[in-house]
C-alpha cells in the first residue's frame, strides 16, 4: 500500500470580514505624518507565500478569495466582496508562515525577501485587474517587508484560513 503524501502548501491567506479596517503604510518620521490606507465594510486578506510559490498560483488565489461567499450582506446572507459590494484590504502577513520551536518562532518554510515581493506584488496586481470591472469593490493594501499598524472593526469575528 503506498502512502498518499498531501500536497505542500505554498501559501497561506487569512480571510476576516470588517466594518472598517485602517492600515498604516508608512510610518510617521521627523519630516511627515504617517501613511495610512482604509476601506469600509468588506474583506481583509493576510497572505504570505512558501517556498517553491511561483506566479502561475497567483490566479488560481485571486479567483478563490475574491469569489468565496464569507461577507454578510444586510440581510444576513453570505456573499463574495464582489456581491457585496464591498471592499479588499490585502495585507502582507510573513508570519502566518511561523512554526513553533520551543519558546519561539522559525519562518524557515517562508519565500526568500525578494521571491515574496515579487509574488506579493502580482497577487496585488492580479486583484486590480479583476477589481477593474466595474463592480463597485476598492482595493486597498499594504507595503510588503515594512512593519505595519493595523486597526480593525469587524462584524464577527469571522476568520478563515484558506491554504493553497
Amino acid at each position: 500500500m503506498t502512502e498518499k503524501t498531501a500536497p505542500s502548501t505554498l501559501a497561506r491567506t487569512v480571510l476576516q470580514q470588517c466594518l472598517h479596517a485602517r492600515l498604516q503604510v508608512r510610518p510617521p518620521d521627523g519630516e511627515s505624518e504617517g501613511e495610512w490606507v482604509e476601506i469600509d465594510r468588506g474583506m481583509v486578506i493576510y497572505i504570505c507565500f512558501f517556498k517553491g510559490a511561483t506566479e502561475e498560483i497567483l490566479p488560481r488565489m485571486v479567483s478563490t478569495l475574491l469569489n468565496l461567499k464569507l461577507c454578510e450582506n444586510d440581510s444576513g446572507k453570505y456573499v463574495s466582496v464582489f456581491e457585496l459590494p464591498g471592499n479588499v484590504l490585502i495585507v502582507p502577513q510573513a508570519t502566518l508562515g511561523g512554526k513553533a520551536k520551543g519558546k519561539g518562532m522559525q519562518y524557515h518554510s517562508n519565500v526568500g525577501k525578494e521571491d515574496g515581493l515579487r509574488l506579493y506584488s502580482g497577487f496585488v496586481a492580479l486583484c486590480e485587474k479583476e477589481l477593474q470591472t466595474g463592480r463597485g469593490v476598492t482595493i486597498k493594501h499594504g507595503t510588503y517587508g515594512n512593519r505595519q499598524v493595523l486597526q480593525l472593526d469587524t462584524n464577527g469575528p469571522y476568520t478563515h484560513l484558506v491554504d493553497f
